[in-house]
């Protein structure tokens, strides 16, 4: 028979974290056992999600990033979520080779939508033709979420990312997560709790106040654990990667285009947008990470050139360098550029913030080239912030278009990033944690593409 199986991500959490401020998962520890878990390049959520599901490296699987540039369309696009986009074996079809009654639920973890799984919820909003974005869920199957969101209320999309994001979002998603444990008892039970992300971001894993953060996250993960051992099921807690303290934002888009390399389009309204098609070379970055994209051969040696020159930057892979790191795959840049310790990649690429594009002020994921962590916060120089906050919400009540301005344009406010290895001597406190409640499958070492198989050998070990 198949043991029921729960895998909380509970994403930021690190060894070092464990001790006084989590009861709870210090005693599923103590249960079973916790090691931290050699992750991968980058070491972002949609990256480790598919190396911890397929047990295969980005070269194999192809998510090589959050984001990349999709070269038949000439776009950088992020955050897509068709399941599609992995490639590779999952857990889940090993285990129904095994079992054909295998049922799986898949809560919130990336590239949800179209997974094949019996039961899965994500967040989705919907956009009128009007230019608004109303609140809601995807689902499978559909009823799921009218179901979820009778008890629940809608998923609070606004504490799940953007200067808002709180505990709120993860305790509805372990609510609901608990909802489907009791209700359809899947065999395999996947659920993402993002809350460590928002403020190990904002302020930094060195400030004393991200203990209150850590004790609320595991209150939520308590819950879950409480109600895997009512129906007598194994779990296993995992995070994607460990945050570390940033000071230095690296602008590498700004050094491209001062060298000639990056063309930008000036649009009717006044500001500037990145033209990628008509870019010789321009960089996607995504935290500590950035893909480079260059058109011609014959000039990746000089972009090489120039960005191991540049302040902030630790290594510059070419594409023989990305095969030591399992990240040489099509969909990756001729270059990948690492951060140093204490820097991150901004996606920024205009030189005059005047002529900053209407999005980048506001909070919008999908329509920027680059992961924008700057979108945690409310502008520090708005006068009166909820002021502006306030009238926008008015305008969109009264139907009225408008956008939400209200993100600033400073990078050094950020004070956590991730994506790069963990330093040498430094994996308790720079790399994710694996936390299990059966000593069965215990181990030294985990690597991150070792957790498809400790899995499958807990569940199925007679």
């Amino acid at each position: 028979m198949t043991k029921p199986l729960i895998v909380l991500n509970v994403v930021g959490l690190t060894h070092d974290m464990l001790g006084p401020n989590t009861p709870n998962l210090s005693a599923l520890a103590n249960d079973g056992f916790a090691r931290p878990i050699g992750t991968v390049l980058p070491a972002v959520t949609c990256s480790a999600q598919s190396t911890i599901l397929t047990g295969t490296l980005p070269r194999e699987h192809g998510i090589v990033a959050n984001g990349w540039y999709f070269r038949d369309l000439a776009e950088v696009l992020f955050w897509r979520q068709s399941n599609h986009l992995v490639k590779g074996e999952r857990i889940y079809d090993a285990a129904r080779q095994r079992d054909p009654n295998y049922t799986v639920a898949k809560m919130f973890w990336w590239y949800n939508m179209y997974a094949d799984v019996n039961w899965s919820v994500t967040p989705r909003p919907s956009y009128p033709a009007d230019g608004r974005k109303v609140l809601d869920s995807y689902s499978h199957p559909p009823e799921l979420r009218d179901e979820l969101q009778a008890k629940y209320g809608t998923f609070p999309l606004f504490k799940f990312w953007g200067p808002t994001a709180s505990i709120e979002s993860s305790t509805w998603i372990a609510d609901a997560s608990i909802d489907v444990l009791r209700a359809r008892r899947p065999s395999l039970t996947l659920v993402y709790l993002p809350h460590l992300d928002y403020n190990l971001q904002r302020i930094g894993p060195g400030d004393a106040a991200i203990a209150e953060d850590i004790r609320a996250i595991d209150a939520e993960a308590g819950k879950l654990i409480a109600t895997a051992h009512e129906i007598e099921a194994e779990v296993i807690v995992l995070s994607e990667y460990a945050i570390t303290d940033v000071s230095q934002p690296v602008h590498i888009n700004r050094t491209l285009r001062e060298a000639g390399f990056l063309t930008v389009r000036k649009e009717p309204l006044g500001w500037e947008t990145l033209d990628c098609g008509a870019s010789r070379a321009f960089a996607v970055a995504d935290h500590q990470v950035a893909h480079v994209y260059i058109r011609d051969p014959d000039e990746v040696a000089m972009v090489k050139s120039l960005l191991q020159n540049s302040e902030g930057v630790d290594q510059v892979l070419d594409r023989n360098e990305q095969t030591e790191f399992g990240i040489d795959h099509d969909r990756s840049g001729e270059l990948v550029v690492i951060a140093a310790p204490g820097a991150w990649f901004s996606y920024y690429f205009w030189l005059d913030d005047g002529l900053a594009p209407d999005y980048a002020r506001t909070i919008d994921i999908h329509r920027k080239p680059g992961y924008d962590p700057v979108e945690l916060f409310v502008d520090p120089q708005l006068s009166f912030p909820k002021l502006r906050v306030a009238r926008r919400v008015a305008q969109k009540k009264l139907g009225f278009r408008y956008y939400m301005d209200v993100i600033g344009l400073d990078a050094s406010i950020v004070k956590g990033s991730h994506g790069r290895l963990p330093s040498p001597g430094k994996e308790t406190t720079e790399a994710p944690v694996f936390i299990s409640s059966n000593k069965s499958i215990e181990r030294d070492e985990i690597a991150m593409t070792d957790v498809k198989a400790m899995l499958l050998d807990l569940q199925f070990r007679s």
